[in-house]
């Protein structure tokens, strides 16, 4: 069986559009912030849906249904299932992408990263957003396929970001890999993800009267590492007010 993990309802649209064969499986998480640690795997899922529903005002067991669940399913991937991991360059993306592929280090199904590979240098940050779906159509067919070594090192990324061992991140990023491109840089973000963001913000000079239309532009050109959302840009917004 052939899969397709989205990086969000966006992008599982646009591939519903194109009919590609396989199912989909939609990444809902945003695990670039917020507390991403435990001592186990249910664990980890009631801590985030506490997180998600305390900031974000999302119901837990809405989070456990379409979350926990849709992912949970890469635990059962057989041996002759493809897994294509439709995931952009940034920490968002990133860090919802090393998580997928420790769930999936225990599986041997056969794994491919699809990258936006249609973006130029200048634009890599900006992902899967607003491209056509002959873009679609050319970033799978450059697909890349991920060797043990590729999907060990991704469940090792994810290990050392979850206990933020930023040291350990800086030592793996400097694996030579074309499945993990960009990733010096991401671990870089990695590492000053709970401060940064904010400081760039503050930066800004933001006017109390200037809306998010306004200011999530400006800031996504200057910290598009990060690949934050309009909702995660509000939350820091707010704790910086509050």
């Amino acid at each position: 069986m052939r899969y397709h993990v989205a990086p969000g309802d966006a992008v599982a649209d646009a591939l519903r559009e194109l009919k590609l064969d396989g199912e989909i499986i939609v990444c809902r998480e945003c695990l670039v912030v917020g507390d991403v640690d435990s001592d186990s795997l249910a664990e980890f899922w009631d801590r985030r849906a506490r997180f998600i529903a305390a900031e974000y005002a999302e119901d837990e067991i809405v989070y456990h249904e379409t979350v926990a669940e849709e992912l949970g399913r890469l635990l059962d991937m057989e041996a002759d299932d493809e897994v294509n991991l439709w995931f952009e360059y940034e920490l968002f993306c990133s860090s919802n992408l090393w998580f997928c592929l420790w769930l999936l280090n225990e599986t041997c199904a056969k794994v491919y990263r699809v990258e936006p590979v249609v973006r130029s240098e200048t634009d890599r940050w900006l992902g899967f957003g607003k491209l056509g779906a002959d873009d679609f159509v050319k970033c799978f067919g450059a697909r890349v396929p991920l060797s043990r070594d590729d999907e060990r090192l991704g469940a090792e990324l994810w290990n050392a970001y979850r206990k933020s061992d930023f040291e350990k991140l800086r030592e793996l990023s400097s694996r030579a890999s074309p499945s993990f491109r960009y990733l010096a840089e991401v671990v870089d973000a990695a590492a000053d993800r709970d401060t940064r963001p904010a400081a760039i913000l503050a930066e800004m000079e933001i006017d109390k009267a200037d809306d998010l239309t306004k200011i999530f532009p400006e800031f996504t050109r200057r910290a598009g590492v990060y690949g934050l959302g309009d909702l995660q840009v509000q939350s820091i917004l707010d704790h910086i007010s509050s």
